[in-house]
């Protein structure tokens, strides 16, 4: 993905992580914050009550055009329209 085609991006989105990536390679994430770079969100572990937060530029990452049906409980009052201008 490119940092322009990153602008449809919006939290809760569900974005695939690059398969080359060495520690969440082809794993979906959630995002819970933008960044001028990329993203930032969660990988949920296998059979676990635990998230594993990440950041991701924007060229590891493509939009799989899905969003979480339940948010995840501390992004609950997260504000969508925030786009920072900086990382």
């Amino acid at each position: 993905m490119t940092e322009e085609e990153g602008k449809a991006v919006e939290v809760h989105d569900i974005v695939q992580i690059n398969p080359d990536d060495d520690r969440f390679g082809a794993c979906l994430l959630v995002v819970t914050e933008l960044k001028s770079w990329g993203v930032q969100g969660y990988v949920r572990g296998p059979g676990q009550a635990v998230d594993y937060y990440y950041r991701v530029k924007w060229a590891d990452i493509e939009l799989t055009g899905g969003k979480v049906a339940f948010a995840h409980p501390e992004d609950v009052n997260v504000d969508e329209e925030t786009r920072p201008s900086d990382g």
